[in-house]
This record gives C-alpha cells, structure tokens and sequence, in this order.
C-alpha cells in the first residue's frame, strides 16, 4: 500500500494562528493574513477561524464568521485598497 504524500489533496486549511494574524495555504500556497488587515479573525474562535472552505477553486468562506475572500485579494492586495472598518473588537470605528 503507498501513501499519499501528507497534504497532496488538501485544497485549504488554516496551518498556524499567532499572536500577529493566520497562515492559511491554499492550493499549494501559504498566505499570512494580518490580524491589521483582516481584524475580524482576531475575535473568532478557534474553530470558526479554521472552518474554512474553498469554492469553485479561487473564493474562500468562512461560514461561522460570514468573510468571504478571493484568493485574488491575497495575491494582489494592492487592486483592494478597502479596508474593514472592524476594529477586532466586536465593534467598528467611524
């Protein structure tokens, strides 16, 4: 019997959560997104934040914390200049 390597067929998954943001890796790809850039993964729990979901092979979903991300956002930032407004918190800033 012969194994697969350790990985092969993972599509996405949350690999680390630091103090500073998650790394995620999709299809093949690591991508760190900063708790600054992407503030509504701070407050998730720990299981929301790694219940993520791949659809149609470039839109992530993360159903507990209703963020949806292309994975164009996360190669090309500079094309998203938006910003969330979420603070982290649980509150937003005006």
């Amino acid at each position: 019997m012969k194994l697969s390597k350790p990985g092969k067929n993972i599509l996405v998954s949350v690999e680390n959560i630091t103090p500073f943001g998650i790394w995620l890796f999709v299809k093949g790809k690591e991508y760190f997104l900063s708790f600054e850039d992407y503030p509504y993964f701070k407050t998730g729990t720990l299981s929301a934040v790694q219940n993520v979901g791949l659809f149609h092979g470039y839109h992530l979903f993360w159903p507990e914390l209703d963020v949806d991300l292309e994975i164009d956002n996360l190669e090309h930032p500079e094309r998203y200049p938006l910003k969330s407004q979420a603070t982290g918190g649980g509150e937003t800033r005006q």
